[in-house]
């Protein structure tokens, strides 16, 4: 069991896990640079021993490996999993009472421990401007915190057990922030944090919060842990690392996490806020500049020997994926509780994670008459009805007992299940005008736009062609490409408003219903269909975080009958780049062919 990053790093050395950069990296652009070119050749962490600017080394990519991160919890992933186990169904303890014997003491063993005395992370105190100031992406408006755990108290408590720990990216530089003393955070009020905010908002209490970087592994990922209702972070965080979670509060009222490395402590104004971005994000584009809320800085303190943890994040995957990976394996078993009748949710990472969600559910209303989707209806507006998943873009739900080799997981069979089976003139149900993710600039306005659910359920209906059967003379095509089988990629000219993508796309359809395009039920628009064909993953990333559901699908044949809009041919999605779009992320030239040589040259970036 790890007691401190430090205890981290030297159990990565030991086991040739780590990577150690001495020679001195910029933290504008170059640390991350080589933080992404490690990460894609799946190297090991990486501790920057030397950053310019800082007296702190910094770590990144610990989780930058699915091996890697469950070698982080190889100790307590077995007990965490039978704790969530008797969690989604309690009778288990009954009908295997010796698989569960500790089980329960597992949870009250963990429940967090209030320490006296001075807390090792305040063994010093530095200020904002000496801390790695790592910027990632050219754009970016300044330095983030990428793994900050934000803890925060609803007015009135100093219960631990009533407090929200997430994950809300901080902006420590640039744009209107007083250096050392502000810093802005990103969250939305239906976060936990932002509950708490509109309790402070009807109250005389200051808002004190604490951010936490560094410590136990365990400590970021229950950050970013979707709870069970019930189960706390911090209690989460201590049976995860086999350790309780150490705190204690400062002599001006602030919580203090025992063992992070750095905490800043300060007070987010109820009534203030600034520009906040852009930020390279995890959708593969920026986020760009909005209001948000700003912390006026009191102190920010660190342990001995402190590490500053990190990641860098941008189009998916990414280290942080591997938390999707082992959420998705600690929680699969609550999902049947908490979306009755379903079986699998898979939140497609390199899709963005919330613009597409691939499910299956099962079938029960109607037995006795031909099978249509209904049950799995119900399931998919509970879906985009709850917590997180309520973010979802495009839903794509299938039946249960249709295929029994499908699974969400398998991207490229259960698309052709899907297309196999799906009937554009019912299957498609639309909701417009209502609220996405606030990192996907798709729709019409921020944090605006529209979602559908697609649903399949029954007997194949089609065979899917599986290569390019006809020959287009048409000049406004440009380029056609086989994405998979059912899926052809076409590239016409390029987006610049909606009403010109009208005249365009209707053209189009009038030219291709001349054509035999039976085996062909999807058609997507992108701006360059051989990258949109080059991989799934490329066809999931265009297509769903470059769409809006009610603006940019289309169809042959298409018509609209008491408001249900069908149609009868291909279905056609415009994955088109759009003048409201954020721009992608791209890399600087100049610091990426000076990493790569580096890399390339260098004996002391030798991988382990």
């Amino acid at each position: 069991m790890y007691q401190s990053m430090q205890d981290v790093i030297r159990d990565l050395d030991k086991n040739k896990m780590l990577l150690r950069v001495s020679r001195e990296v910029n933290p504008d652009l170059e640390v991350a640079e080589i933080h992404r070119q490690i990460y894609d050749k799946k190297g090991p962490a990486i501790l920057f021993e030397n950053i310019k600017g800082s007296p702190f080394p910094a770590l990144s990519n610990l989780y930058g490996t699915i091996d890697r991160t469950e070698f982080l919890f190889r100790h307590t992933l077995k007990k965490i999993k039978k704790v969530i186990e008797l969690k989604a169904d309690p009778s288990r303890l009954l009908r295997q009472p010796f698989r569960y014997l500790t089980t329960p003491f597992t949870a009250l063993t963990a429940l967090p421990s209030k320490k006296w005395g001075k807390s090792p992370s305040m063994y010093g105190q530095t200020t904002i401007d000496k801390l790695p100031m790592i910027k990632s992406w050219p754009m970016d408006g300044g330095a983030f915190i990428t793994l900050p755990q934000v803890f925060t108290l609803p007015p009135g408590s100093k219960n631990p057990m009533h407090s929200n720990l997430g994950m809300y990216r901080i902006q420590l530089s640039g744009n209107q922030y007083k250096m050392n003393e502000e810093v802005g955070l990103h969250y939305q009020l239906h976060r936990g944090i932002g509950v708490h905010h509109e309790m402070y908002n009807k109250s005389v209490e200051p808002f004190k919060t604490s951010v936490f970087v560094g410590g136990l592994p365990s400590h970021a990922f229950s950050a970013i842990m979707p709870m069970p209702e019930g189960i706390s972070e911090l209690t989460f965080a201590g049976m995860l690392s086999g350790k309780r979670f150490r705190y204690q509060f400062d002599e001006h009222g602030y919580f203090i996490s025992s063992d992070a490395d750095f905490v800043i402590t300060g007070t987010i104004l109820k009534d203030r806020k600034l520009p906040e971005g852009p930020f390279g994000d995890h959708l593969g584009y920026y986020s760009l500049t909005h209001d948000f809320p700003v912390m006026k800085v009191d102190r920010v303190y660190h342990r001995k020997n402190p590490v500053w943890h990190f990641t860098v994040v941008g189009r998916p995957p990414q280290e942080d994926s591997s938390f999707g990976y082992l959420i998705h394996k600690m929680v699969e078993d609550l999902t049947s509780q908490e979306f009755p009748g379903l079986t699998e949710l898979h939140a497609v990472d390199a899709a963005g994670v919330h613009p597409l969600l691939l499910a299956i559910g099962k079938e029960r209303y109607m037995p006795f008459r031909d099978p249509r989707p209904e049950e799995i209806l119900t399931i998919a507006n509970r879906i985009l009805g709850s917590g997180q998943t309520s973010l979802a873009k495009y839903v794509i739900i299938a039946a249960e007992g249709d295929d029994a080799q499908l699974n969400t997981h398998n991207l490229e069979y259960f698309f052709k299940h899907f297309l196999e089976r799906v009937d554009w003139t019912r299957d498609l149900h639309f909701q417009t005008k209502t609220t996405i993710d606030t990192l996907d600039y798709s729709g019409e306005d921020w944090n605006g736009g529209s979602k559908v659910v697609m649903a399949c359920r029954g007997e194949k209906i089609r065979e899917l062609k599986k290569e390019i059967k006809f020959n287009s003379d048409y000049e406004g095509i440009r380029q056609i490409s086989l994405i998979a089988p059912g899926i052809l990629g076409i590239t016409i000219q390029t987006f610049s408003s909606y009403i010109a993508a009208d005249k365009e796309i209707n053209e189009l359809i009038l030219h291709l219903k001349n054509h035999d395009l039976t085996g062909y039920p999807l058609i997507v628009l992108s701006d360059d269909s051989h990258f949109t064909a080059a991989s799934v993953n490329n066809f999931v990333w265009v297509t769903f975080t470059r769409s809006n559901p009610s603006h940019d699908i289309y169809g042959i044949e298409s018509y609209t009958i008491h408001k249900h809009w069908s149609c009868k041919g291909s279905l056609i999605i415009d994955a088109r780049k759009k003048p409201h779009h954020a721009p992608e992320l791209v890399t600087d030239n100049i610091t990426k062919d000076s990493v790569t040589k580096w890399i390339n040259n260098s004996r002391e970036a030798i991988l382990p």
